[in-house]
């Protein structure tokens, strides 16, 4: 499963790498421009955080709009494409699984920048993004899924839930733990880690 994992991503990195390029690099010298003129404090963990955001926006985008992965019609009834799949079989995991993936990192950067404590408000914001994800889909010609909204909203809800936890557990840490500079080295390695998974 993890190397199917990392094999999609490959494949969605091959064809929407230059867009992610130019975003980054747009991004990276707009907020470095920012930093200098306002003299403000460059924190690395929270610049690479600023840089995941835009670069999974990017990669929703594409998947959302150009990777056209539906195997059926519009679904207007909810657990109907949910059910269509045997039970542990490998188109079950991808569409239940591979639905509630695609949201869980929004529902992190939700928590992270939204800093929120209701999970009802996370269920919304979710909700309404993924439902223009779906419209859009339906007006360029795609398919439109009801399914795929109840997933990415769970998926949403988690990502939120898991952050939430994080964060408690983090907050307990004792003195170290909370300075700026292990969280650059934690996202150091963890960045340096995710680019040596995707290595062949």
């Amino acid at each position: 499963m993890i190397e199917g994992f990392k094999m999609e991503f490959i494949s969605l990195l091959g064809f929407s790498w230059p867009m992610i390029a130019i975003g980054v690099i747009i991004a990276i010298l707009l907020r470095v421009t920012y930093l200098v003129v306002n003299k403000k404090k460059l924190i690395l963990h929270e610049e690479l955080f600023k840089l995941c955001f835009i670069i999974y926006i990017l990669c929703l985008f594409y998947v959302v709009t150009y990777q056209d992965v539906s195997w059926s019609s519009h679904n207007y009834i909810p657990f109907k494409e949910i059910l269509r799949y045997d039970f542990g079989s490998s188109l079950f995991y991808k569409n239940i699984f591979g639905n509630m993936l695609l949201f869980l990192p929004y529902g992190i950067f939700i928590a992270k920048y939204v800093k929120l404590d209701n999970t009802f408000i996370v269920f919304v914001i979710s909700f309404i993004t993924s439902l223009s994800i779906e419209v859009i889909q339906f007006l360029i010609g795609r398919v439109f899924d009801v399914d795929d909204i109840l997933l990415n909203v769970i998926g949403g809800i988690l990502g939120f839930l898991i952050y939430k936890v994080f964060k408690k557990f983090s907050d307990k840490l004792p003195g170290f733990f909370q300075k700026d500079i292990f969280w650059d080295i934690i996202s150091v390695l963890v960045f340096g880690g995710f680019i040596w998974f995707l290595v062949p």
